[in-house]
């Protein structure tokens, strides 16, 4: 029997299936604000039969800010949540929401400040000078942390997913590659896990009894002098001591290793093509292909290190998430002892895509990888080009054309 369609808990929380919308960052809140697409987009997946959507990327403070289109944790912005979560909860799936810092990837104009990270330095990402943060800002931030927790759970969200991986704030403090801190919060594992202990121990003071809390976590930082599967166990298993009710798994550095987390090539003419700044379109197009690396995709690519993961930590409740795109491999997935699934790109292309997989046990889903939707979420809201009103331009749609016909 499969177990995809039943109940099973995280934590204090019990959703209604297996299946769970990943935090994939949708770009729909112009001004920082939750809107009307942000709205029918996640209550779309509810209706398609998701046990519970997760809203993407929430910045803890301002500082935490790395796009204009990306939520900003305020009390102004919680009846606009409320709303999202009450018709979510209508359609009989859970809410969750994705809290987290960028750290250094952002830009004084985005920000309202010079970014800062775990250690002084210059990002090439944004490009722009970072400031190391000093040890008496820490407990703050992680205070940051807590109270976007709290906010959630006036926003009537069901869990909270905290945002420990991608080369984001507390990603900089664990990974060797971007902590060169002298103090106790760098060196040794032990000292790099610390700041995330500080914000474990705020997040779950706030959320009480009564909230899921969920981690997204790398298992590799996915590139030379990052963080390996050994030390990333080690921090799965401090995870679960700190209280995690569950831990996503995944991997990838967004301003290293961006391709590692979502696999396949970045389709440079079309993120250049919605881009604003004219020296950044052009900069991205002349050496794009050797800043963002090609790695081939396959279905279900993060499984073999998540299956490390899952042997080492039997009692720790495990979200597969990486390349999900069919009923029969999501089947094997749960079969391998993972209690829930995360998908992002599937559900994007098809929010229905749960309920159909209910009556078609080898459903898959028509996404074909050309990743159309990330290159162009930098700019506007994530979409996938099968679903655009509007043509495609006749050159992004030859790139387009040419990334789908890719094989692995």
């Amino acid at each position: 029997m499969s177990k995809l369609f039943s109940p099973a808990s995280i934590g204090p929380l019990t959703l209604r299936n297996r299946t769970i919308r990943s935090a994939a960052f949708e770009s729909m809140c112009p001004g920082n604000t939750p809107s009307k697409e942000l709205f029918d987009y996640h209550v779309s997946v509810a209706a398609g039969g998701v046990g519970m959507t997760t809203v993407a990327y929430a910045a803890v403070c301002r500082s935490g800010l790395s796009f204009d289109r990306q939520l900003w944790m305020r009390p102004e912005i919680v009846p606009g949540l409320k709303q999202l979560t009450d018709a979510v909860h209508d359609k009989g799936a859970a809410a969750s929401i994705q809290l987290g810092h960028c750290g250094n990837m952002s830009h004084k104009k985005i920000c309202g400040e010079t970014p800062v990270g775990a250690c002084t330095g210059f990002n090439l990402y944004s490009p722009t000078w970072v400031r190391g943060l000093r040890k008496d800002e820490l407990r703050p931030m992680a205070k940051c942390y807590g109270e976007a927790v709290h906010l959630a759970r006036q926003a009537g969200f069901d869990a909270v997913e905290i945002h420990a991986g991608h080369g984001y704030l507390i990603s900089q403090f664990l990974s060797p590659s971007t902590n060169h801190r002298k103090d106790e919060f760098g060196g040794s594992l032990e000292n790099r896990m610390r700041f995330m202990d500080m914000v474990m121990e705020e997040v779950m003071e706030a959320a009480g009894n009564d909230m899921a809390v969920l981690v997204k976590m790398n298992m590799r930082d996915g590139f030379k002098g990052g963080m390996d599967i050994d030390e990333s166990l080690e921090v799965a298993k401090r995870l679960h001591e700190d209280g995690a009710h569950a831990l996503v798994l995944s991997g990838g550095f967004v301003s290293k290793a961006p391709m590692y987390v979502m696999r396949g090539s970045m389709p440079i003419r079309t993120m250049t093509h919605y881009m604003d700044c004219w020296w950044l379109k052009y900069g991205v197009r002349l050496v794009g292909k050797w800043m963002i690396p090609s790695i081939p995709f396959q279905e279900a690519y993060f499984l073999e290190d998540a299956l490390s993961f899952r042997q080492a930590l039997p009692d720790t409740t495990m979200v597969y998430v990486g390349g999900l795109v069919s009923r029969q491999k999501i089947d094997e997935v749960l079969d391998d002892g993972f209690e829930f699934v995360q998908m992002g790109r599937a559900l994007l292309h098809e929010p229905n895509f749960v309920n159909r997989m209910k009556t078609e046990e080898c459903a898959r889903c028509g996404c074909r990888h050309s990743n159309y939707c990330i290159a162009r979420m930098y700019t506007l809201d994530m979409a996938c080009h099968q679903h655009l009103k509007e043509a495609l331009p006749a050159d992004l749609q030859r790139e387009i054309n040419r990334l789908e016909k890719e094989k692995p």
